[in-house]
């Protein structure tokens, strides 16, 4: 049996990705990041080039780092301004059959209930074609930004991020069972709450008891 190749092109929802200042050149066309038809076009060539996915990477805060501020990054638009990501995929979901979407989401900065609703949000309009590329942010910046002294040690992320996946798993593959949407006209019933469960989480870090 013959192997198979996987094509996954690479973005950011920002001019300056991984090649800084290559918004300058003539033909780049980067700089239209904030412009739907510039994401929906590139799905459509992703598809046409029979590409599987495209994944999107994300930042929460800037590098600011190198002389001690933002400078640097700033002026060279090296992934700032960024803006966020999950908004571009279902417009371009809209426009294609098959590409696959790995949305870039950190989670140290969220709770998990908000967050769990949303990408099922997004595979409903995916139709399954959407996933979360997990991330717990390494940017001193992005944690000053909500509030926090610093950034949280690397081993006490992964321990919140241990936890914060148990919830998400639990809403979405814990909650609901399959067939819980009737859409009974005749009964008028649309779930059935026998088939519906509270999670009832209580850890470290979070307390969920709903569905």
């Amino acid at each position: 049996m013959s192997r198979e190749i996987r094509l996954n092109a690479f973005d950011m929802n920002c001019v300056g990705h991984q090649s800084p200042g290559l918004w300058a050149h003539p033909r780049d066309r980067s700089w239209q990041y904030k412009d739907l038809e510039y994401w929906t076009d590139l799905a459509k060539i992703l598809e046409r080039g029979k590409f599987d996915g495209l994944f999107i990477a994300d930042v929460l805060g800037i590098y600011d780092v190198y002389r001690g501020n933002g400078d640097a990054a700033i002026r060279q638009g090296a992934q700032v301004p960024v803006n966020d990501p999950l908004q571009l995929i279902p417009p371009m979901a809209l426009v294609t059959e098959h590409l696959g979407f790995g949305l870039t989401a950190s989670l140290s900065f969220e709770h998990p209930y908000p967050f769990a609703r949303r990408l099922s949000t997004l595979d409903h309009l995916t139709k399954g074609r959407a996933g979360w590329n997990i991330v717990t942010s390494y940017l001193e910046s992005g944690a000053r930004n909500i509030g926090q002294q610093a950034l949280t040690e690397h081993d006490a992320r992964y321990d919140y991020a241990e936890e914060y996946l148990q919830v998400c798993y639990k809403l979405w593959e814990g909650s609901w069972e399959e067939g819980a949407i009737l859409r009974d006209r005749e009964r008028r019933v649309f779930s059935d709450p026998s088939k519906i469960h509270e999670i009832r989480h209580v850890g470290k870090h979070f307390q969920v008891p709903g569905i």
